[in-house]
């Protein structure tokens, strides 16, 4: 797709420095961009890289900078390249249909794409222009929302529930059993039945590798605007809050509650029956061991504080070796005092 930079402000704001028939066709970094490539600049560290891009124009924020010979000025360039990229790279949006190999019991809009070796299970219901890819297992009773699209190999138990323009990426499993078991005296464990559900609001992505568990008792919920990374563990009963974005290898301990609008690094771990406030943003590795009733940035391991604290403590301890040997010296010198 080629388009012109005045088209692109017309659908999306902005204002133009330079020649509005600036011809575009694809999205580049300002470093390894070519000729007839839309750059961006998001981050200001990169500002000197403008004096050398090949673009032919960038998304930025004001001021302009020397340079590139048009650019697009926007208070937030990140987002405006986001949606630029979109309108560039649409969706590949397959035929309608079922796949002669795929089995299907339950409900499928004749709008909707069922790929190959697919499952539908009986009394399922799969909502208007849902892609299903290759090798999905849809159990019974499931509910798909219009627009979503399932990559292949994607599992979805029993009764779980999608909302509308959800994506959910290869490997992601949603529903399976959460992890409870009570012990015997002797040591050994006893399953409890898992027998709530997985309900996801709208426009919500799950990444590769992903697992959602069903409630023990009660429902799993994930809210609208929920985007999660690859190879996320959610646990039983844990609600995450509209808009919450979480990065890969993240750990959520069942009965978790998650705010709105939070941010959660890669690695980082909740622990279970857990209450995070909304707009909590977590940092990668963070282990948080008790509730966040307040907004803010948390860091840190064993114990986690406010990353400000944090930071603090952190750059004292990387001097605990010089602290100590001070430490001895002055004892040293102490002990001949006292014996003078």
């Amino acid at each position: 797709m080629a388009l012109r930079l005045d088209e692109i402000v017309a659908r999306f704001g902005g204002e133009i420095v330079g020649a509005g028939d600036t011809v575009i066709s694809r999205i580049g970094t300002l470093e390894g961009a070519e000729p007839g490539d839309l750059a961006f600049l998001a981050n200001p560290r990169y500002r000197h890289q403008l004096a050398t891009t090949r673009a032919a124009a960038v998304i930025m924020a004001p001021p302009v900078a020397d340079g590139p010979a048009a650019a697009i000025l926007t208070p937030q360039p990140y987002l405006y390249y986001a949606r630029v990229a979109q309108w560039l790279n649409p969706v590949p949006v397959p035929a309608p249909g079922v796949h002669p190999s795929a089995v299907v019991e339950g409900d499928v809009a004749p709008s909707a794409s069922i790929g190959p070796n697919v499952w539908v299970g009986p009394g399922s219901t799969i909502g208007g222009q849902v892609v299903i890819a290759a090798n999905c297992s849809i159990g019974e009773g499931v509910e798909i929302g219009a627009g979503t699209r399932l990559a292949s190999n994607v599992a979805i138990y029993s009764g779980s529930r999608l909302g509308e323009r959800c994506l959910v990426h290869s490997g992601a499993v949603i529903g399976a059993d959460g992890f409870g078991f009570a012990r015997e005296a002797d040591g050994a464990w006893v399953k409890i039945p898992q027998v709530g559900r997985v309900l996801i609001g709208n426009d919500v992505e799950i990444g590769a590798g992903t697992t959602i568990d069903r409630g023990a008792l009660g429902d799993t919920m994930i809210g609208d605007g929920v985007k999660l990374d690859n190879q996320i563990q959610v646990g039983h009963n844990v609600r995450i809050g509209a808009h919450t974005a979480m990065a890969g290898c993240v750990g959520i301990a069942g009965s978790a509650v998650i705010g709105a609008r939070c941010t959660v690094g890669g690695g980082a771990v909740i622990l279970g029956h857990l209450n995070i406030a909304d707009d909590v943003n977590v940092s990668a590795g963070t282990l948080v061991t008790k509730s966040i009733a307040g907004a803010g940035t948390y860091s840190g391991a064993v114990p986690f504080l406010e990353h400000g604290d944090w930071l603090k403590n952190f750059s004292r301890l990387r001097h605990l070796d010089a602290m100590a040997d001070k430490i001895r010296a002055l004892e040293q010198r102490l002990a001949a005092l006292e014996k003078n």
